[in-house]
This record gives structure tokens, C-alpha cells and sequence, in this order.
């Protein structure tokens, strides 16, 4: 397939898809990457919907080796795919737009400008969306907001030279826990905005930073770098993707098997039982992402690729509806599965005001005994899923239609 030239400057990059199986900006279609972004979001959901509707959602770890609940634990495991892979697509999608031939100075203009807008979103309807009332919530958005901002520059390097950087920064990057915030003095805020996870207090209200912007960024600055490894102008390079799916997860095996130090900060262990020794040794550090958690979920990333590229029938055209409008769904998703939460409810007792400050104090759901097994929550899962699949779809077939620059920012 011919790619088709990119009209006007006004088409942004990274946008959704216009006919013919091409992107608003002319790059060839890769069904097999939107549908994997498609994946994500569904287990994104999942584990959304998992936070506000099940019973020990507020009291328990869910991934605890001595829960005894193994349905629990892997609910919980699979929605780790979800932030490193949503992070390294986008990384990956820039790269496809610059290797299209998308101008150096129309690129950094939208990854700045996007970056921004991600990082307003995630403190203002995002954070609410979860929440229900006021606060600061960096995650996942923050850190791809803070990811473009950066390759807004970093682009214009060789691709190589970003790799390596992004590769330094998965490796090395728990050094930066030697590093005493308050050195910083006035800028104390930003450095642990930018390096260090947890709660800070601020002028305006709680801020909790769950996703460290610098450590998640090496995730997005290695997908914009393996992307030309992975991809060319007819797709996916598939033999690629299976050497790099084999490469990642026998590095993982080796070194979680031998728990090399700095592999991962909690070495595997045995259990009682082979079930939960397994579920030790799958179960790598997230929060900030370890080496170890890196190569685990990048590789079984390429490993769905792979299955996804080659997927027919009804279950991709939800996929690719989730997966080409992936910021539209994402803002949808967690106001509809809170909405959904207080409606649930308000039918069995519980008064709306409980569901306000949800995340910041939950203490009055807990004392209300809200909460439902883990049966109602995959039933509560497919009905959010069901609400958004013609909202999703509606979404992607006018940004197929039209081309509005704004529609590059949804």
C-alpha cells in the first residue's frame, strides 16, 4: 500500500485513522498495534472497575502471596500489561510519524503542545474522574505527558542515541533514590514530581505521584527507539518481533531465576506450593518499573502483538475502535465506571456523598460494607465495556471523516 502525502500542517500526528488503512498523516494502518492499544484499555478497565466495586479494593493487596485468592492475584497481574504498554506505544507511534516523513518542527510543536495537554488532563478530569472531588493524581498520562515533552527534543537525535538513552534510564534509573529530595531546595516539589513516588502535600491539596515521570519516560523513549526494529513501511517486521519476544523474556527468566541484583528490589521466593512460587516469581516491581517488570511485560507485549496482528473476526472491531481512540475511551471509561459505582450504590443502600473523595478518603465506603466479589466486578467490567464499545466506535468514525487539528488531541 502506497502511503498517501500528509496534506496540511494542521494534520496532527499520532491521530486517529482516515480511510484506505492509513493514518491521518499518511503512515500505513497497523491493525495489529492499534488492536494491541485496544487490549490494554480493556484490562485498563478491568482494573478501574476492580478499584471501585470490589470488597477489599480499599483494605487488601490484591497481589499479596498469602491471599490465598489466586482469581484475585491474576486479575490484578494482567492489568499490569497496561501502563508499560500503553507508555511504549506511544513512544512508538512517534517514531512511526517521523519516519513517515512528518517535518521535524511540525512534530515537536505537537509533542509539546500534546505533552501539555496530557499533563492538564491528568490533573484536572482524570485525577476528578477517579476521585470525585479535588486532587493531584500523576500517573500513567502524566508520565506520557511528560515522555513527549521531552522526545519533543530528543526526536532530533539519531535514533540509536535515544535508545540507549531510554535504556540507561530503565537500568540505572533506581540511582536516583540516592539523590536527597531536599537538596533541591525550592524546587524540591518538581524533582519529586519528576523522580519520586509517593504522597506529597501541596498550596492546593494532596498530590500523589504514582507514576515518577523520569522512570516511566525510559518506557517511551525505548519504544520510539525499537520502533524501527519492529516496523517498516508495510507493517509489522514480524521475525523481528519474535526474536526481540524470545530475547526480552529469556533475559527476564534468567534474571529473575537467578535474582540478580538490581534485577528487581523483592528477589523471588519459594512458596507453598508451585502456584503461588510462580506467582512470586512473575510478580516484578511496577512502582517504579524494574528491569525485571520491564522485560516480563514488553516481552509478553510482543508475544499479543504478534497474535494480534494476525486476528480476524468480531472481537477486533472492538479492539481497533478501543485502540484508535485511545485518550477519548481512557477519560470515558473511568467517569463512567465511577458513575456506574455510586448508581450501584444508591440501589443497595449507599448514599451517593460516600463515593465523593473515593481515592483521598474511602473510609465511609468501608464503614458502609461496600463492595462486591470478584463475579460482579468482571459483570460490572463487561458492562462498562458494553457503554463505551458505541461511544468508542462513533469516536473513531468521525475522526475518520474529519479533520479538525483538535481531533489530534483526543
Amino acid at each position: 500500500m502506497t502511503a498517501q502525502p500528509v496534506e496540511t500542517a494542521h494534520d496532527a500526528p499520532l491521530a486517529s485513522p482516515a480511510a484506505g488503512g492509513v493514518t491521518r498523516s499518511g503512515a500505513v494502518r497497523i491493525d495489529g498495534i492499534d488492536a494491541l492499544r485496544g487490549l490494554v484499555i480493556v484490562l485498563m478497565v478491568l482494573d478501574h472497575v476492580r478499584d471501585f466495586f470490589h470488597a477489599t479494593a480499599f483494605t487488601a493487596d490484591p497481589m499479596a502471596l498469602d491471599s490465598g485468592d489466586p482469581a484475585l492475584f491474576m486479575t490484578r497481574w494482567v492489568t499490569h500489561l497496561c501502563a508499560p504498554i500503553f507508555v511504549f506505544l506511544a513512544g512508538l507511534s512517534v517514531w512511526l510519524q517521523r519516519a513517515n516523513g512528518k517535518s521535524p518542527g511540525d512534530l515537536s510543536r505537537f509533542l509539546l503542545t500534546r505533552g501539555l495537554w496530557l499533563i492538564v488532563l491528568e490533573f484536572t478530569l482524570i485525577g476528578i474522574g477517579f476521585n470525585f472531588g479535588w486532587w493531584i493524581f500523576a500517573q500513567v498520562i502524566w508520565a506520557i505527558g511528560f515522555g513527549m515533552i521531552a522526545l519533543a527534543g530528543l526526536h532530533r537525535l539519531p535514533r540509536m542515541l535515544v535508545l540507549a538513552l531510554g535504556v540507561a534510564i530503565l537500568v540505572a534509573h533506581p540511582a536516583l533514590n540516592l539523590i536527597q529530595p531536599a537538596s533541591f531546595g525550592p524546587l524540591e516539589p518538581v524533582w519529586r514530581m519528576l523522580a519520586v513516588r509517593g504522597p506529597m502535600p501541596t498550596e492546593a491539596g494532596l498530590l500523589l505521584v504514582v507514576y515518577p515521570a523520569i522512570q516511566w519516560s525510559g518506557l517511551l523513549l525505548l519504544g520510539y527507539g525499537l520502533a524501527g526494529f519492529l516496523t517498516d513501511a508495510g507493517g509489522l517486521r514480524r521475525a523481528r518481533v519474535m526474536a526481540f519476544a524470545a530475547g526480552f523474556l529469556a533475559l527476564f527468566a534468567l534474571g529473575r531465576g537467578l535474582n540478580l541484583p538490581g534485577f528487581d528490589p523483592f528477589p523471588w521466593t519459594m512458596q507453598e506450593g508451585p502456584l503461588w512460587s510462580t506467582f512470586s516469581f512473575i510478580s516484578a516491581n511496577k512502582y517504579p518499573p524494574s528491569p525485571a517488570y520491564v522485560l516480563l511485560m514488553i516481552g509478553l507485549a510482543f508475544v499479543l502483538l504478534l497474535a494480534l496482528d494476525r486476528l480476524k473476526g468480531p472481537v477486533l472491531r472492538p479492539l481497533l475502535a478501543f485502540g484508535r481512540t485511545p485518550l477519548f475511551t481512557y477519560l470515558l471509561h473511568i467517569w463512567i465506571a465511577h458513575t456506574l459505582a455510586v448508581l450501584v450504590g444508591m440501589a443497595v443502600g449507599v448514599p451517593p456523598s460516600a463515593f465523593l473523595d473515593t481515592i483521598t478518603d474511602p473510609s465511609r465506603l468501608i464503614e458502609a460494607g461496600w463492595g462486591f466479589s470478584l463475579g460482579w466486578v468482571y459483570a460490572a467490567w463487561a458492562a462498562v465495556l458494553v457503554i463505551l464499545y458505541p461511544l468508542s466506535r462513533w469516536f473513531e468514525a468521525l475522526k475518520r471523516r474529519r479533520r479538525d487539528w483538535w481531533l489530534g488531541y483526543l
